[in-house]
């Protein structure tokens, strides 16, 4: 059976671009192939949380993967954490690892800036990433544009590992979605629509209510020669506009373009399908946080089918490697 995972930081409030960009790829899974979808947790400490936070952003992040449409009937959703394999993995993986491969990281040195401060899991973190694939014996990991260089680093560390060790990991092929994988913010187009931004009325979030999104979407910037055509380059509010509005409709922007001739009425009808696409979403939601024993008992029994195809691939990677097995018990 083909397998897929990927994994979701519970870093806040989910977007819009988390929805577009992988959340709504993760429900479309075509039916006979294994997916395993997971919040990681043990990422989050790689920059300073408090430990409340974390645990609330923990449960907020499963909360929205089942509410987005995921299913523990079709798919397996667990907390990272709660499957010890993968820490135990990142570390024969970093032994695996060169330095002069992470310092290559583009995402370190944009979080680290040089910061002798910065924390050393910030640095080998990719080799935790690769652990979060490589455990699952995955073929195929959906990753957005921003994740192309970490699965690069896994494919790396699998051929060599395979090389020196034998053959021990299956080396994984990109997914990477073509509708909606990079959703821009709506006040700055030039950059992608993050959780952490600190640009509100930009960022559309998973549970902003209609009159947020279209407060948002009204606001949004465009440009001042009023022609009504795509182009990301000389155009890039309006053509996240018109990016939008295809993903959420099942179009190409090109062809949402040539629908149109003013820019209010393709932010009405923008704001429109986008409260439309998210309102299953807040609902199902909103009944979810009813019910946490539900949520915890879903977590619970990801965690045991998670572990027990991690446990199989840790301990193959272990022997080869060369550690002592543990005593029978």
């Amino acid at each position: 059976m083909n397998r897929i995972v990927s994994g979701i930081a519970p870093s806040g409030n989910f977007t819009l671009g988390n929805y577009l960009g992988a959340l709504r790829q993760w429900v479309a899974v075509p039916e006979g192939t294994e997916a395993l979808f997971f919040v990681v947790d043990l990422h989050a400490l790689t920059t300073p949380i408090q430990p409340a936070d974390l645990r609330a952003n923990t449960l907020d992040a499963a909360l929205n993967l089942l509410a987005v449409g995921l299913h523990p009937e079709r798919c397996t959703i667990f907390v990272q954490s709660h499957v010890p394999e993968h820490a135990m993995l990142t570390w024969l993986l970093e032994s695996t690892t060169t330095m002069g491969e992470l310092r290559r990281m583009t995402q370190f040195k944009d979080k680290g800036k040089d910061q002798e401060s910065a924390r050393v899991s910030l640095f080998t973190y990719p080799a935790l990433m690769a652990a979060d694939i490589l455990l699952y014996d995955a073929a195929e990991v959906p990753v957005g544009d921003d994740q192309r260089q970490h699965l690069e680093l896994t494919r790396d560390v699998a051929i060599r590992f395979n090389h020196h060790y034998g053959d021990t990991f299956v080396v994984p092929e990109a997914a990477i979605p073509r509708a909606g994988a990079r959703v821009m913010d709506l006040q700055h187009p030039e950059r992608k629509m993050s959780k952490s931004a600190d640009s509100p009325l930009g960022t559309i979030r998973l549970l902003d209510s209609e009159e947020e999104i279209t407060k948002k979407v009204r606001k949004a910037v465009t440009d001042t020669d009023g022609e009504m055509r795509y182009d990301r380059d000389a155009k890039p509010g309006l053509a996240n506009l018109l990016d939008l509005l295809a993903a959420a409709t099942g179009r190409t922007a090109v062809d949402v373009a040539a629908s149109y001739e003013r820019y209010g009425d393709i932010k009405n009808d923008v704001a429109a399908a986008l409260s439309e696409l998210l309102r299953p979403v807040r609902e199902r939601r909103a009944e979810l946080e009813t019910d946490l024993p539900y949520v915890h008992e879903v977590l619970a029994q990801g965690a045991a089918q998670a572990h027990e195809i991690a446990a199989a691939t840790y301990a193959r990677a272990a022997e080869a490697i060369g550690l002592l097995p543990p005593p029978a018990r």
